[in-house]
């Protein structure tokens, strides 16, 4: 609850900046305040507490995951400035939506109501339209802005129709009590209507098939420090809410559910594989690589007793890969009206550090050692063998390889192409941003108990 209060005051903080014309101190003091927040966040990973009735839990899944998010802020927060180097007027709001954002991400991992749960879906959802269309002059924005407004507010009002199916059938919106429940022997038959309401309302946020639509046209058009955060953080926190949306609210999870599940992940995985290796815009080819993902994540709700570090250490993998990713399309694209592959033709010439980052995230979000992403699938294919999930792990292992083919297709056009143009002078905050990323992952990959041994 601490750590939502500081977020929240963080956020205003940094509109206070600008009312005092401050706007170079904004960045470095929202980075000094993120890292603040995040040490209070880890003081409070091993005292779970519950306030007013319940409406938040802080417990150790949630102050591993908001640590995750605000980690992943500060990342964003930092490639803010040259980003936003032309629109310096409004840097504070920029900044001060994705703080704020923050502050929603953290209520959905934290919620014990389901009020709060949908309050902070709307706060993150609020910010993510406002950012899809923050380029006034370009129309692929504004189309990107007003796209996502409309299929997110059909999600939410999905997701809320479900909210007052369970509430009706159950009288309460407190997810424990909702829990225990849900265990009786007679439930009206709403609350399974209400469940699977709330389960489709989420696999919009998450991009997963058949949900799955909107996602390219919206980060192609979006500003790549927008499709960055959509791609990274607003992913991770959707996956993270749902596997606690069904952990606590329908422990037991019935056959047929599993085969809706293992459909959904299996068409996930082959549809955003088969639909990337197509694509020419690389903003599009790592929307269709995240629908991939969304399908491996989604493995983790089939078996739920130790999936939780798991899935902590996929979302971080794929999250950190992601940033240092972005980081590059953001230095390479900066200039030009696009963001596809001959963009990239020759960096491994004309920048060889970023192409060196950039073949090393995309070799994570393959799977290949020694980096994160392949220990992340090592351990999420070992638990569902464990389970018996057989089928799934081999279609799995079939879609893994298949995204080595779009992944090399970019890594190839930046060491085989002569370059198109003399590339000058890299801001240094895109350097450390991408090498701190990428270390952090290949840190994962060498020490994954770290992060594995913290939802244990």
């Amino acid at each position: 609850m601490n750590t939502l209060i500081a977020i929240i005051g963080l956020g205003v903080l940094c509109l206070l900046f600008e009312i005092f014309d401050l706007r170079k101190a904004i960045i470095p003091a929202t980075i000094i305040g993120l890292l603040a927040i995040l040490g209070l966040d880890i003081s409070e990973f091993n005292s779970p507490a519950a306030y007013y009735n319940n409406m938040i839990i802080v417990s150790k899944f949630s102050t591993a995951f908001s640590g995750l998010f605000i980690i992943l802020t500060i990342f964003l927060v930092a490639l803010s400035h040259k980003f936003y180097e032309h629109q310096q007027t409004k840097i504070s709001d920029f900044i001060a939506i994705k703080i704020f954002l923050l502050a929603g991400t953290v209520a959905m991992v934290s919620f014990g109501n389901l009020a709060m749960f949908f309050l902070g879906i709307e706060v993150l959802s609020i910010a993510l339209y406002v950012l899809a269309s923050s380029n006034r002059l370009s129309i692929k924005s504004n189309e990107a802005g007003l796209k996502y407004f409309l299929m997110g507010s059909f999600a939410s009002g999905i997701i809320l129709f479900g909210i007052c199916l369970i509430y009706g059938a159950m009288g309460s919106f407190d997810v424990t009590e909702i829990s225990e429940m849900s265990r009786s022997a007679e439930l009206p038959v709403w609350f399974p209507i209400g469940i699977v309401l709330l389960f489709v309302g989420m696999l919009f946020k998450i991009a997963a098939v058949p949900f799955h639509f909107w996602a390219p046209d919206v980060y192609e058009g979006s500003p790549a420090l927008t499709t960055a955060l959509m791609s990274t953080l607003a992913k991770v926190v959707a996956i993270a809410t749902l596997y606690k949306l069904v952990t606590i609210m329908n422990a037991d999870i019935s056959a047929a559910f599993q085969l809706v599940i293992v459909i959904i992940s299996m068409a996930s995985m082959t549809v955003g594989n088969i639909m990337a290796l197509r694509q020419v815009n690389v903003k599009r080819m790592l929307a269709y690589s995240g629908i991939s993902h969304a399908g491996f994540m989604l493995m983790t709700l089939l078996s739920t007793t130790n999936a939780a570090g798991t899935l902590l250490y996929y979302t971080s993998a794929y999250a950190l890969a992601g940033i240092a990713a972005f980081s590059v399309i953001i230095y390479v694209c900066k200039n030009n009206e696009n963001e596809d592959m001959a963009n990239f033709h020759g960096l491994g010439k004309t920048n060889p550090l970023l192409a060196a980052i950039l073949t090393a995230s995309l070799l994570s979000m393959a799977g290949i050692p020694i980096f994160a992403g392949f220990f992340a699938k090592l351990f999420l294919f070992n638990n569902m063998l464990q389970a018996g999930f057989i089928a799934l792990v081999i279609v799995a292992v079939i879609n893994s390889i298949i995204s080595v083919g779009y992944y090399f297709k970019l890594i190839l056009a930046m060491y085989t192409k002569e370059p198109n143009e003399e590339r000058t002078g890299t801001p240094v905050v895109i350097y450390a941003v991408a090498v701190i990323a990428i270390v952090l992952n290949i840190a994962l990959g060498l020490f994954p108990s770290f992060v594995l041994d913290l939802l244990a």
